[in-house]
C-alpha cells in the first residue's frame, strides 16, 4: 500500500485529501461549462458534485491497480481549494499510471496545474515505483497540453475521432514520461 504523508507541500501549494467541507469550492468549478468543456461530463449540479466529492474523499491511498490519489489543490495562505489533482495506478504489471488535474479558471495562468501535477509525477515515480506515467486529454485542449509539455512529457499519439463524447467525435492526445526521463530532470 502507498499512502503519502499529507499535506503534500509544493513551492506555492498544499495538496491534501478532500473533505465534505470542500463541496462549495468543488461545485464552484465543476458547475462551469468552460471547465467541463473537454471532460467526459457536463457541468455538474450541486448534488452531482456532492456525489463525486464523496468518492474523492476516499481516494487517499493506493492499494491495488485501479486505485487513485485524488487530492484538493489549495492555496496555503488562505486554505482555498482551487482545483484537484489525480494520480491513477493503471497497471501493476507494466508499472504504469496516469495523472490528471482540474483548476478553477480564476487560477489559470499561474503555473499551479503544472506544479500540482509535478508533485503527482514525483509520487508516482518515487512512491509507487512506476515506470511510465501518461496524461490523456481532448486534443483540442491546448492549455492542458501546455501543462504536460511544461512537465517535459512527450506527445506520443493523437487518436483521431476515437471517442464519441457529448454528441460529437473527439480526438485524444496522449502524453507520457518514463521514470528514467523523470530522474534525468531532477536537479
Amino acid at each position: 500500500m502507498f499512502q503519502p504523508r499529507y499535506p503534500i507541500t509544493t513551492e506555492r501549494l498544499l495538496l491534501r485529501p478532500f473533505t465534505p467541507a470542500d463541496l462549495d469550492a468543488v461545485h464552484a468549478y465543476e458547475s462551469r461549462p468552460d471547465v467541463a468543456r473537454y471532460l467526459y461530463w457536463e457541468p455538474r449540479d450541486r448534488d452531482s458534485s456532492r456525489t463525486f466529492l464523496d468518492k474523492k474523499i476516499t481516494r487517499t491511498a493506493v492499494r491495488e491497480e485501479g486505485d487513485a490519489l485524488d487530492l484538493a489543490v489549495t492555496l496555503p495562505r488562505t486554505g482555498d481549494v482551487i482545483g484537484s489533482v489525480l494520480l491513477i495506478w493503471t497497471s501493476k504489471q507494466h508499472r504504469q499510471g496516469e495523472i490528471g488535474y482540474i483548476l478553477h479558471p480564476d487560477h489559470h495562468g499561474h503555473g499551479y496545474a503544472a506544479e500540482a501535477a509535478r508533485a503527482m509525477l514525483h509520487l508516482g515515480f518515487t512512491g509507487l515505483g512506476l515506470h511510465r506515467i501518461t496524461g490523456r486529454l481532448d486534443a483540442r485542449n491546448t492549455a492542458s497540453a501546455r501543462v504536460l509539455e511544461k512537465l517535459r512529457m512527450r506527445r506520443e499519439a493523437t487518436l483521431i475521432d476515437n471517442e464519441y463524447v457529448k454528441g460529437e467525435w473527439a480526438s485524444e492526445a496522449i502524453y507520457a514520461i518514463l521514470d528514467t526521463e523523470w530522474t534525468a530532470q531532477a536537479p
